[in-house]
């Protein structure tokens, strides 16, 4: 009998497909579990050790299951309210997307009894500068601070921020959001700017959760609870089009957090892991192939290759002598 990938059984488990001839056995764990069950609580960890050899392949080299299931133990309460296949599809797009969810990178939140991965500002970044990206500076001005953006201005001199003295009581409200990239090269990206009354319209138009959570009288969605890391989130997610290179990943990334937001299944759009490994080596290949060009010529061992000159051919003895009896 074949064995199923993680990925097939949290798509049957969803019902997204229809269950194969012949498994019924394989599909009971899950399909038998599919209420929520609060007992959970106390054994969702040895659950999801069943799937460890499946978290190891969807995790890349740099991220072990333990680091992982660690982030996951503290999410235990609100795993135990959801279902086990959202559960499932939540935690696998998270680590095949390579990011840990702590609350900084990722996070694993509930929406009714489905569990939800969002990516957060930070997870855009990491994968960002898995490419041409050196590093992301994310900022956010407030009404006592000093700013001017001119986006028509060159780089360089397109924005000034200068963050009021005091605590950030005294700096007043978050009036601004913004983002901009450092490449390899030494060069910037342009900046993405949002002010509030733009992340408002982002939440209102495209959070499904915090549509319904206004329209039950409820104010428990992540934009409820966490407005302005969100608001740092949509000005991350609007630069990768100012990135030369802007990678698959993260178009991957931007396709699996607005299914989250539809209510639909996200690990449809997480890569496999032999993908999101090669994406990491053509990284760092390019890095270095950047790197080797910055050599200077006088720390080079190998030296070029000098035509050499041959010395001059003396004519033949027998020749000289015939040119003697001639004179």
């Amino acid at each position: 009998m074949p064995t199923l990938s993680l990925k097939d059984k949290v798509r049957i488990a969803t019902g997204t497909a229809p269950d194969p001839a012949g498994l019924p056995e394989q599909l009971a764990d899950i399909k038998g579990t599919e209420q929520v069950n609060p007992p959970m609580n106390k054994t969702i960890m040895e659950w999801l050790e069943r799937y460890a050899e499946e978290f190891d392949d969807a995790l890349p080299a740099h991220i072990g299951r333990a680091p992982f299931f660690a982030a996951v133990r503290a999410l235990l309460p609100t795993l135990a309210k959801c279902t086990p296949a959202s559960t499932l599809d939540a935690l696998l797009a998270c680590a095949r997307f390579g990011l840990v969810p702590d609350g900084r990178h990722a996070v694993i939140v509930r929406e009714g009894k489905l569990a939800r991965f969002i990516p957060m500002a930070q997870g855009y970044v990491d994968l960002m500068c898995r490419g041409e990206v050196q590093s992301v500076v994310v900022e956010v001005v407030r009404e006592n601070d000093h700013f001017e953006w001119v986006p028509t201005a060159p780089l360089g001199k397109d924005l000034v921020h200068v963050p009021a003295r005091g605590m950030k009581s005294q700096r007043g409200e978050a009036t601004h959001v913004y983002a901009f990239a450092w490449f390899r090269n030494g060069n910037r990206s342009r900046a993405v700017v949002l002010d509030r009354e733009e992340a408002e319209e982002i939440r209102d138009l495209h959070s499904r959760a915090y549509q319904e959570a206004v329209a039950e009288g409820r104010e428990d969605s992540h934009w409820h609870r966490f407005f302005l890391q969100m608001w740092m989130k949509s000005a991350v997610r609007r630069l990768p089009k100012y990135v030369r290179e802007s990678t698959e990943l993260l178009t991957a990334l931007m396709k699996a957090d607005e299914a989250g937001e539809a209510g639909e299944a996200q690990s449809y759009y997480a890569p496999d892991p032999e993908v999101l490994r090669l994406h990491e080596e053509a990284a760092a290949a390019s890095r270095a192939a950047e790197a080797s060009q910055d050599v200077p010529a006088t720390t080079m061992t190998r030296r070029l290759p000098v035509k050499r000159v041959q010395p001059r051919r003396k004519a033949p003895r027998r020749a000289r002598r015939g040119r003697n009896r001639a004179a």
